[in-house]
């Protein structure tokens, strides 16, 4: 063993503290010195750079906190500021899988259901027709396309009364963050009949001296236009964007300024019912059914017959698509429907946050995980570092959230991907603007202590002094997070190498 291996294992053993001690961790482990060949340098004798040179390198503006753990016996190997809370982003969709997979089955799905309160007779429905959503978070328009069809053979063509809507026992939220872009479409509403994670896409084509612009619901095999949801080009430069709500219809403008020639971007729909009835309308009437328009159903129970269902993907497969593309949609319905498992009645995502806060600490201990939503998207959300891998090293050993996680890709020092890296890593990635969170399993390909990490950094100050019209794109952002995931990834290398 090296002498800079043994002094950091050795001081290792005795500044750190197994898990269940960790609420109280040294602030600052002890760091072996820079060696030749400059801070972010690494050799094949196995020296490493300094925590504290990498992080000076990286000229952060705000807050940084990490620790990085062995999983086999929880011992603390480097920690700075773990107990300081920072917001997770997507980070948080980790403690979400878990929330999701204590309360329901991994096998579960989520099943949207049409419904008929009378009879049908000579192809015609008499009463009223359901669309029942069942929190499906996953639901597209290739899947009501398929409720269609089975509303066909069932043998309804027309019916007598109304087309009504419903989101089942989820309650209706019109958008995740208030703080977010009105135009970001990863910030839609949240229902329990979701669509296309609830997004309207918007296509443009310049036609001489204008534009023309459709709004769709495209997907694999069906592409329905959208009615509820409009879109009109204005002549000016700013706001990009505007959105109104009118009755049952959303109209939005958007400035001519911004369009080039040709394109098209997904935009958050606020009315996922209305929009998801919307949708089968359009595409009942491809099979020949003839629908009125969709209605809000009033009321919390509602009963009829089933003619038709749509049974989602297991759970698993849905948390892992969740963990892969990070989708806040999913995250936000799972975490409801997990709250709502354990009989809470939630009327805000704030108060089913608050529900798998609380039940986090319950569960791993935590000392004081404040949570806003299911997916990170609000940014009054905090967690510590110290907090966040106890959930690591606990689910390493009970649960199967290592599984369900993304490979973490390292970069060289141009940026491009390194297939053989030393150090293997299965991460969850959270960004917001001044945000930059990773937190995950990493362990030497050439053998060596599988670790567990959490590396929170945020610039609040910053954030918080953003105007409207910045929040979009704003001034420094992209610099700041592209220096955090920098720090991110040679911190792992960093711990790969002392610990190989």
């Amino acid at each position: 063993m090296s002498h800079l291996s043994r002094r950091f294992f050795l001081t290792s053993l005795l500044a750190g503290a197994a898990m269940p001690a960790l609420a109280a961790p040294p602030g600052r482990s002890p760091m072996p010195p820079v060696r030749p060949g400059g801070a972010a340098a690494r050799n094949v004798a196995g020296t490493a750079p300094s925590a504290e040179a990498l992080i000076q390198a990286a000229r952060l503006r705000g807050n940084l906190g990490y620790v990085v753990v062995n999983t086999a016996n929880g011992q603390v190997v480097e920690a700075l500021r773990p107990a300081t809370a920072l917001p997770p982003a997507s980070v948080i969709k980790a403690v979400t899988t878990l929330y999701a997979l204590d309360a329901l089955e991994p096998q579960q799905r989520f099943v949207t259901r049409l419904l008929a309160t009378g009879p049908v007779q000579g192809g015609q429905l008499n009463g009223d027709l359901i669309l029942l959503g069942g929190g499906d978070p996953t639901l597209g328009s290739d899947g009501v396309g398929a409720l269609a069809q089975r509303l066909r053979d069932a043998g309804v063509r027309r019916v007598t009364g109304r087309f009504l809507v419903h989101g089942g026992s989820y309650p209706s939220i019109r958008e995740i963050a208030a703080e977010q872009p009105v135009q970001a479409g990863y910030n839609p509403a949240v229902s329990g009949l979701n669509l296309n994670f609830n997004r309207v896409h918007f296509r443009w084509e310049r036609s001489g001296s204008g534009y023309q612009v459709v709004m769709e619901a495209p997907d694999q095999r069906f592409r329905p236009g959208v009615s509820m949801a409009r879109m009109q080009v204005v002549n000016r430069q700013a706001p990009v964007y505007t959105h109104e709500l009118a009755g049952g219809s959303e109209t939005w403008t958007v400035a001519q300024a911004a369009l080039g020639g040709s394109g098209g971007r997904w935009l958050p729909v606020r009315q996922p019912e209305l929009y998801a009835g919307d949708v089968f309308r359009a595409i009942a009437n491809y099979y020949e059914i003839s629908l009125p328009a969709p209605q809000l159903a009033s009321g919390g129970s509602l009963r009829g017959t089933a003619l038709a269902e749509h049974r989602s993907d297991p759970l698993r497969e849905i948390l892992r698509g969740m963990m892969r593309y990070s989708t806040n949609l999913t995250a936000e319905a799972v975490g409801l429907a997990a709250s709502i498992a354990r009989g809470g009645r939630p009327v805000s995502l704030a108060q089913s946050g608050q529900m798998m806060a609380d039940w986090a600490r319950a569960r791993f201990g935590l000392e004081g995980p404040r949570f806003v939503d299911h997916s990170g998207l609000g940014d009054a959300s905090r967690i510590s570092a110290a907090d966040m891998v106890r959930v690591l090293v606990a689910a390493r050993h009970q649960g199967p959230l290592h599984g369900l996680m993304r490979e973490f890709v390292m970069r060289d020092g141009q940026g491009n991907i390194q297939r053989n890296h030393p150090v293997e890593v299965a991460a969850k990635t959270g960004t917001l603007n001044f945000v930059s969170g990773l937190a995950g399993y990493a362990r030497p390909r050439q053998g060596g202590a599988e670790l567990a990490f959490a590396i929170f950094a945020a610039d609040m100050d910053t954030r918080n002094g953003l105007r409207a019209d910045q929040r979009d794109r704003p001034p420094g952002s992209r610099d700041w997070i592209g220096r955090a995931r920098r720090l991110q990834q040679q911190l792992i290398e960093r711990w790969g190498v002392l610990h190989a």
